[in-house]
């Protein structure tokens, strides 16, 4: 799977449209709304986040069509695309 990554991963770089990627550990803290903090990830119908890719894209349209090609999907898994909204000072 390595190679289908960087395959992945460097033909968006290659668009000048990567911002940032990283893997998302297992390990943390979920801290509820009345501050207790429990040692667990959060975790819906046995699946969690492992990962992040931040896309530059002229639409949700494109990212989308960008992670049509996410090497996760051969393996059964699924792929969110949300748009970001940057925080204003």
């Amino acid at each position: 799977m390595q190679k289908e990554w960087g395959a992945f991963i460097g033909t968006i770089a290659s668009q000048a449209k990567l911002v940032s990627t990283c893997r998302i550990g297992f390990e943390g803290n979920l801290i509820l709304k009345d501050g207790q903090v429990e040692n667990t990830i959060n975790v819906s119908n046995n699946e969690t986040l492992s990962g992040n890719m931040v896309v530059k894209s002229s639409s949700l349209k494109d990212a989308t069509e960008m992670a049509k090609g996410c090497p996760i999907l051969t393996l059964g898994g699924s792929v969110e695309v949300r748009n970001v909204i940057p925080m204003e000072s």
